[in-house]
């Protein structure tokens, strides 16, 4: 009971009860709102690579009902790339789920502070922190392609991998004959990428998720896990997968990419 004005005033039971089920209605309005799966997935590909290859994981989302968009980047500076992913982040709808692969990861590192991104999945990626480059941390669990010289490198500075080589150091749980194609369209990537020092990253203030391919040689399996274990990131490993899980196994990553979007709220 209250006064205005010298009158009196009862609130009765059922006022009482209407209006604590009016909060509770704009309180469980509320609680959906902020739970509500994010449904924009942007795919960054990694080195030597194109978006190409994730045909595959596209497939899968796409008809789970995601919008997927995919960077292609060029290559030539990590500037350049970093600059392409902003560029796709710039045209979502909403808040988006960032996905790299292999280099990638520090491309996204760099570019997920963007206020679109809600949370970063690393699929056998690079996973630097600020003032570290991924050939810096690669020291850290030399990978096989690391020490088996078939990088080769073009006049003009840009890196490949020995044709001769790819299938078993970067994609041996694909068929020889798709291995071969991918070998011979590789994107050559400029060189000094690799050591390009992060400036931001991301996973230090986004949730992020990390797939660890179990039989890659192309970046540690050891630094993978090293790498989510210094970010906390959820982890999800496929044994005998090859630094191309995302191709080899589209499934696996397709579903790990989901569960990101369901756990990474607006």
């Amino acid at each position: 009971m209250y006064t205005d004005n010298n009158r009196q005033f009862r609130l009765i039971p059922e006022t009482v009860f209407a209006l604590i089920g009016l909060l509770a209605t704009f309180a469980g309005i509320s609680a959906r709102a902020q739970s509500t799966p994010v449904k924009n997935i942007v795919l960054v590909h990694g080195a030597w690579a194109d978006a190409s290859g994730w045909k595959g994981v596209y497939d899968i989302l796409v008809k789970d009902g995601y919008t997927v968009s995919m960077v292609q980047e060029p290559e030539t500076t990590f500037k350049e790339d970093v600059a392409a992913t902003k560029r796709v982040l710039a045209l979502q709808n909403g808040p988006c789920i960032l996905v790299a692969h292999s280099y990638g990861g520090a491309v996204i590192t760099e570019a997920g502070t963007d206020p679109s991104v809600v949370g970063l999945v690393y699929v056998a990626a690079h996973m630097p922190d600020v003032g570290e480059s991924e050939s810096q941390d690669g020291k850290r669990f030399p990978s096989d392609l690391a020490k088996s010289g078939a990088i080769k490198k073009t006049p003009d500075g840009f890196t490949y991998i020995d044709p001769a080589r790819f299938h078993e150091l970067f994609a041996a749980d694909l068929p020889a004959s798709q291995a071969a194609f991918m070998a011979r369209s590789q994107v050559f990537n400029f060189a000094q990428n690799f050591s390009a020092v992060i400036t931001a990253a991301a996973w230090r203030t986004k949730p992020s998720w990390m797939v660890v391919a179990g039989s890659d040689r192309t970046i540690s399996p050891k630094l993978e896990r090293w790498y989510a274990a210094r970010a906390r990131s959820h982890v999800t490993e496929v044994p005998g997968a090859s630094h191309v899980v995302y191709i080899s196994h589209p499934k696996e990553v397709a579903a790990f990419i989901e569960e990101a979007a369901n756990n990474a709220r607006k």
